[in-house]
């Protein structure tokens, strides 16, 4: 990062592991703090982004703790991604009540009023109960006199390697803000480009100089059934005898993206939190018997290869490690959306500090 970056400081609501932090720090801001209610991403986040985790519900967080964790005199960034599964295609009829905390992130703004705000989420909030979610919360920033801006993005078209599309939404108390402009939209980086070098692993193995670097198990028939999938293709590829019994049923015929490999040639399908299973999606090795492992997840989300996720004398659970790596804002992502908002604030008056 070679140009200047105006005096700014980031605090980052629902912070997880630290993929939006990272992001900003890359680009040249003062991260102050991240929030979440999940003690787990403790270690991850201040050992990567080396800022303060401070732990606690963010629908109990009052807009006077959050003013306090401002330095003074310098613009002042409010981002963060509110819990996405309640948005999910997958938990389109779930009862869970964490949506929420998007009314709360709106709250919280309204009386805390950052210079600058931004939210990333699944696109379906768009829609989620009629549009009622997302609709109160933009009128909650126009009523507290934020500009908004915001779209569907395509996460490949930043350089992630990734077919993962996001609602992005930037908006600010200083005038008219723009979303960040593609850098890869006729370049996409592809899944060999990010892990095609890495060590060779079976199913069930862990690399020696990498305990990141670990894949699952298979039973020997999901070894039998990946052994007889292509790069791209389906389930419906395999011998008659390997089909599940759920696949062959009218109501299960349709499930096609699961059980595959992914194509080395293309962006990887969207990570989610259960990428290391080969059953959960198309994740599937390319070209080795397997589904990816940690570290592959955490490299097609962006994470640079050296990020840690536990302590080295701690196991490393796949279904902690896997919410983490999945549930994180892709850092490609997370570095064109500082970007945007570094542009904006450069616009600012012409006594802005700079650093």
């Amino acid at each position: 990062m070679t140009e200047k970056t105006p005096k700014a400081s980031v605090i980052d609501l629902f912070c997880g592991a630290g993929g939006l932090s990272y992001g900003f720090r890359e680009e040249g801001f003062d991260v102050v703090a991240g929030i979440d209610a999940d003690e787990t991403c403790r270690y991850a986040y201040e050992t990567n982004v080396r800022a303060p985790f401070l732990r606690q519900d963010v629908s109990s967080l009052t807009s006077t703790k959050l003013n306090k964790l401002y330095p003074k005199h310098c613009h002042t960034v409010l981002v963060g991604c509110a819990p996405c599964q309640p948005f999910s295609a997958y938990n389109c009829k779930n009862k869970d009540q964490n949506w929420k905390l998007v009314r709360d992130f709106g709250r919280l703004i309204a009386e805390s009023l950052p210079d600058v705000v931004s939210m990333e989420n699944v696109p379906r909030l768009c829609t989620f109960r009629g549009g009622e979610v997302f609709r109160d919360f933009t009128q909650t920033l126009r009523s507290a006199g934020y500009d908004i801006t915001f779209d569907v993005l395509s996460a490949a078209d930043y350089g992630l390697a990734q077919t993962r599309s996001r609602l992005v939404l930037l908006a600010s108390r200083r005038g008219q803000i723009k979303l960040p402009s593609p850098t890869h939209k006729d370049s996409h980086r592809t899944v060999d480009m990010v892990i095609g070098k890495l060590p060779a692993l079976a199913a069930g193995e862990t690399n020696p100089a990498d305990r990141l670097h670990r894949s699952s198990e298979l039973s020997a028939t999901n070894i039998h059934r990946i052994r007889a999938s292509k790069p791209g293709g389906t389930w419906r590829d395999w011998p008659k005898e390997l089909v599940a019994r759920c696949h062959k049923i009218e109501s299960g015929r349709g499930y096609s993206s699961v059980y595959g490999r992914m194509r080395p040639d293309r962006p990887a399908p969207t990570i989610t939190t259960q990428f290391y299973g080969f059953g959960n999606g198309r994740f599937g090795h390319p070209i080795q018997d397997r589904a990816l492992s940690l570290r592959e997840g955490a490299m097609l989300q962006g994470f640079p290869k050296d990020y840690r996720f536990m302590p080295a004398n701690e196991d490393m659970p796949f279904t902690l490690v896997g919410r983490m790596i999945g549930n994180a804002v892709p850092i490609p992502l997370a570095k064109a959306i500082a970007q945007a908002v570094r542009d904006h604030l450069k616009m600012r008056p012409t006594e802005t500090v700079y650093v």
